[in-house]
């Protein structure tokens, strides 16, 4: 995957840098994975506006993925790699042989016509997905389940990815992408290999016009607004605001809000990095 930078013929191409989609190889989904999504633009029930800088945006159909991978045992062809506006990572259309067509996130390293397998007496190739039970450590994996059968809920997004430390009794230790470690049940799956995109995070919208097309709208910053409106809003020209806080009051920048009772907190063995 490899990114695009544009010549300066407009100030919105100046500094835009964006994929080449270079690893797409179709630009029609598969019509049958294909579900209709509704756009609150922020508002409730009653279309009152309860989040902020929300509306817009390009119209688009979801993508049902596949986070569970339950098929075991039936082996499945990779037939195209696709664009998904629902998510920063690349999918993959799979095949299966008993005729069912999926999506799967792609992983770095997925070709077309590629075979994938899931379940028990997998090899350790990229894309397919093992029990953790059988995944040799140090193995970088993706698409991670946090219960058994629940569906993957960790390191999903473009360019993320976990490894796997060691095995202590049913609980298999992993190194999060976040840099925190801890305990999931050996008997959860993952997929190996990194997600596809990885460049993802190196990409520059150019203007401000394609965040209108992604459905953001321009956000306020609370130091310009006024005490009745913001905590940090108010003061005499250019005030700092004193400390970086949400509009309820709730400190930024190092503030915890994880609750300190939380039931699986006994599973985090290192807590996240800190960035300061």
């Amino acid at each position: 995957m490899a990114l695009k930078k544009y010549k300066p013929t407009t100030p919105g191409q100046r500094f835009k840098i964006l994929s080449s989609f270079d690893d797409i190889t179709t630009d029609k989904p598969e019509k049958s994975l294909l579900t209709t999504q509704t756009r609150s633009g922020g508002r409730n029930g009653d279309g009152k506006m309860t989040m902020r800088y929300m509306g817009g945006g390009h119209k688009k159909q979801y993508r049902i993925i596949d986070f569970k991978r339950e098929k075991d045992g039936v082996p499945a062809t990779v037939k195209s790699i696709e664009y998904d506006p629902n998510r920063t990572a690349r999918i993959a259309l799979v095949f299966y042989t008993d005729g069912e067509k999926r999506y799967i996130i792609a992983p770095n390293g997925l070709e077309v016509g590629q075979k994938i397998y899931s379940g028990k007496g997998v090899n350790p190739d990229v894309g397919n997905a093992l029990y953790l039970s059988e995944v040799p450590f140090g193995t970088v994996i993706h698409n991670i389940e946090l219960r058994p059968g629940q569906g993957a809920k960790m390191a999903r997004s473009a360019g993320s990815h976990a490894q796997l430390m060691t095995r202590e009794g049913k609980f298999a230790i992993l190194k999060l992408p976040s840099g925190e470690t801890r305990m999931i049940l050996q008997t959860c799956k993952a997929t190996i290999g990194t997600v596809s995109n990885s460049d993802h995070s190196l990409e520059r919208s150019g203007k401000a016009g394609r965040s209108r097309w992604l459905g953001r709208r321009p956000r306020t910053r609370p130091v310009s607004m006024n005490p009745v409106d913001h905590p940090m809003g108010g003061g005499e020209g250019r005030a700092t605001g004193g400390h970086p806080r949400s509009r309820n009051g709730v400190p930024a920048k190092g503030y915890i809000t994880r609750a300190k009772k939380k039931a699986s907190n006994k599973y985090i063995i290192e807590r996240r990095k800190k960035h300061n």
